[in-house]
């Protein structure tokens, strides 16, 4: 049972070093992690009595 944890964990760590360099180096590569930039107008009315 310690084996089977100790290798998830192992795995976990792995896991979260890709995704770490994957966003690290995914630009150079075409992935694009930018929101889009796009402006936004609402409407808003003010109740102030």
């Amino acid at each position: 049972m310690g084996r089977i944890i100790k290798w998830l964990f192992i795995l976990l760590i792995l896991c979260g070093i890709g995704l770490v360099g994957y966003a690290y180096v995914g630009p150079f590569f075409g992935a694009d992690f930018s929101p889009p930039q796009t402006e936004i107008r609402q409407p808003v009315e003010l109740d102030a009595d």
